[in-house]
């Protein structure tokens, strides 16, 4: 099947993910993608126990997610890639050859602003978004499998895009 889902979640490996995106797409793994996890058994165990025992779960710094991708796509299972920020995804899209990013959920902080009920974006982020779909990139948020997929042009503000 290979990885059906490019994902930025900033919360990485939640039930969300595990329950509403990966039974109903009878998920096999994960590649969770980000520098510090990577370098950490302790959270690396942490996210472990967030998922079924039939389910793996696998680490990688950006720097090895970009050469691990092709791997990952020629796997026969059905498989998520994981990361919990834009940047790290628009380094996959540029250097890993990812073409179709969901945005999944990126909660609030002071300098986002909201742009659906579980997306809340910087400038800067907006920026790196549109990068990716220079690139070719197609990139939908949606939150649930179930949900219809909502495009980048909707998600981003006409003024936004053009800055």
């Amino acid at each position: 099947m290979t990885l059906i889902l490019n994902r930025v979640d900033d919360r990485l490996i939640h039930g969300q993910v595990v329950v509403g995106w990966g039974q109903p797409l009878d998920v096999r793994f994960i590649v969770l993608v980000d520098d510090e996890v990577a370098r950490s058994d302790w959270e690396q165990e942490l996210y472990r126990m967030g998922t079924p025992p039939d389910m793996e779960v696998l680490f990688h710094s950006v720097d090895d997610a970009v050469r691990a991708v092709p791997r990952y796509r020629a796997d026969e299972r059905a498989g998520i890639l994981l990361t919990g920020d834009v940047a790290s995804m628009l380094r996959l899209v540029l250097e890993g050859g990812v073409r179709d990013v969901n945005i999944g959920g990126i909660h609030h902080r002071p300098d986002r602003k909201q742009r659906l009920r579980y997306v809340f974006l910087s400038p800067d982020e907006e920026s790196l978004l549109r990068r990716m779909v220079a690139a070719g990139a197609t990139v939908t948020a949606r939150d649930v499998p179930a949900a219809t997929p909502v495009d980048l042009r909707e998600l981003i503000e006409p003024e936004a895009a053009s800055a």
